[in-house]
């Protein structure tokens, strides 16, 4: 059945029931909000397309005893696999900092480590010629050294990746159960695919890593793919779609992270807002903007 985008009534019944919250807790979570944009109807490539999803509302998602951080796991760690060359890689540092602001949580880069053969198993993709990781033998990696405050440790890399001898490639891949998972940013730059880095690729970059991390990272909070809004949590079949995705979250999405962590929205915006500009994405920077006017004028 093709996929149809929600009505009103779905996407207030999505958000869940907020009487139990005082007026000034409910508002960032309001369906109607003019800042939250509808899902589109998807293209016929489109993950929704593809994919037949019923979508998660926040009382599924509660239903589901996501993991959550606690006292004792509470940090968020990036594992950094293999060289992150400066003119052709996006920044780590940025990449922590976008995360801490996004989940509102202290995040930690750890030493890198160089993906050499006697860790992990590696071939030649045989139609890009491109050396690339077995995931697998990432995420055994990383099982065995999870800090004991961590929530995730999620191994990041400009590396290509494949699950399976039979796979392509794949972005990353995780174990949520080990808290664990590997991603790779390799083909978010244009010359993966032999196509030139026009002005300002350094920012595009930055903002399709930033995205994949944080998107990834949320299914390790147990968010399910968004249906209901145009959210970074939408899933994605191809780079096109993911590049429409935005950087922030829908009200059902974001209650779900603040169900989990208990941050302070406007807060959350703030940083966010600071961090988006920073890095040189406007338009983003420019939409948090809009949501602390409207959350601070109610």
């Amino acid at each position: 059945m093709a996929f149809e985008p929600p009505s009103a009534e779905l996407k207030r019944a999505a958000v869940g029931d907020l009487t139990a919250l005082s007026p000034a807790q409910q508002r960032p979570f309001a369906p109607d909000a003019p800042e939250f944009e509808p899902i589109p109807k998807p293209s016929p490539h489109d993950w929704l397309a593809v994919h037949d999803e019923p979508g998660q509302t926040f009382d599924e998602f509660k239903a589901s005893r996501p993991n959550r951080p606690t006292q004792e796991r509470h940090v968020i760690y990036l594992q950094p696999l293999g060289d992150f060359v400066s003119d052709r890689s996006p920044s780590i540092e940025k990449l922590r900092e976008f995360a801490a602001a996004f989940f509102a949580m202290e995040t930690k880069v750890l030493p890198p480590t160089a993906p050499d053969a006697s860790k992990f198993t590696s071939r030649r993709n045989p139609y890009t010629g491109n050396v690339q990781i077995l995931t697998s033998d990432v995420l055994n990696f990383l099982k065995a050294r999870v800090p004991p405050d961590a929530f995730c440790v999620i191994a990041i890399t400009m590396e290509d990746l494949y699950p399976d001898p039979s796979w392509n490639f794949v972005f990353g891949q995780a174990s949520l159960r080990e808290r664990v998972g590997v991603y790779s940013f390799a083909r978010y730059d244009p010359a993966f695919y032999g196509e030139a880095r026009a002005t300002g690729y350094e920012t595009l970059l930055l903002r399709r890593s930033c995205k994949v991390l944080v998107h990834e990272t949320g299914h390790m909070f147990g968010l399910a793919h968004c249906t209901f809004f145009n959210c970074l949590m939408n899933g994605s079949n191809h780079l096109a779609e993911s590049d429409r995705r935005p950087l922030h979250l829908c009200p059902v999405c974001l209650r779900k992270l603040q169900w989990s962590i208990g941050f302070d929205v406007l807060e959350r915006y703030r940083a966010l807002e600071k961090v988006c500009r920073a890095d040189g994405s406007l338009d983003e920077a420019d939409w948090f903007s809009r949501r602390i006017k409207a959350l601070g004028n109610e």
